[in-house]
């Protein structure tokens, strides 16, 4: 099949024609996920860990002053990791690192370069990953359906016309294929500049797919 049409030319009754149906619409995102925070490292623990403490401690703040509720600034991820050099085979301790990211959420997608900012303006040195998605992908999702659906009737149609048939008004079967899912990933750079950073949603794609199978006369 390899998602092309084809026809039914076995001595069968009824016989019928499959085709697959591919429709795409892209809407501009409403939602923005963001990943960022502070990594810090030194030989004694307690002062690497308060000042990652102190630097996260300081985003939070700042965030909260854009207006972005508490409650949409969780932590992303926190570890702490011992860190070591490699000398002649040997294992020397070098000290620790301190990872502490924040995963922001946010309705305001062009507040995104001044969340950015704000947050390495008070020491963010990781911004890890920017997720532009949508608050209601389903009607999208609806929408790119009813597209592959149409689409695959016109194939349909075409080929039935170029045999000399007809098909019935409605597929006596349809099958909606997998279709990629999750928002599109931004990989984000930290520019030292006085501007705000300039990141763009651009538009997402959202893709259907079906298979329908028609009889022909």
């Amino acid at each position: 099949m390899n998602g092309y049409p084809f026809y039914n030319t076995a001595a069968k009754s009824p016989s019928t024609i499959e085709v697959q149906g591919e429709g795409t619409v892209t809407a501009s995102p409403d939602r923005v996920l963001v990943v960022l925070g502070a990594i810090t490292e030194g030989d004694a623990l307690q002062l690497v860990q308060a000042e990652n403490a102190m630097i996260v401690t300081n985003i939070i703040q700042s965030l909260q002053n854009l207006g972005i509720p508490k409650e949409k600034i969780q932590t992303y991820d926190f570890r702490i990791d011992p860190q070591y050099d490699y000398e002649d085979g040997k294992q020397i301790f070098r000290g620790y690192k301190v990872t502490h990211l924040l995963q922001i959420t946010t309705d305001r997608v062009e507040q995104t370069g001044v969340i950015v900012d704000t947050a390495v303006s008070q020491g963010a040195n990781s911004v890890s990953n920017i997720q532009f998605t949508l608050i209601n992908p389903e009607i999208y999702e609806n929408q790119a359906l009813s597209l592959a659906v149409r689409n695959a009737r016109q194939k349909a149609v075409t080929i039935a016309q170029t045999l000399g048939a007809t098909i019935a008004a409605i597929p006596f079967r349809v099958q909606e294929l997998p279709r990629p899912t999750g928002p599109i990933p931004f990989k984000a750079a930290l520019f030292a500049d006085s501007t705000v950073t300039p990141i763009q949603p651009g538009e997402l794609t959202i893709t259907a797919a079906v298979r329908a199978w028609y009889y022909i006369a």
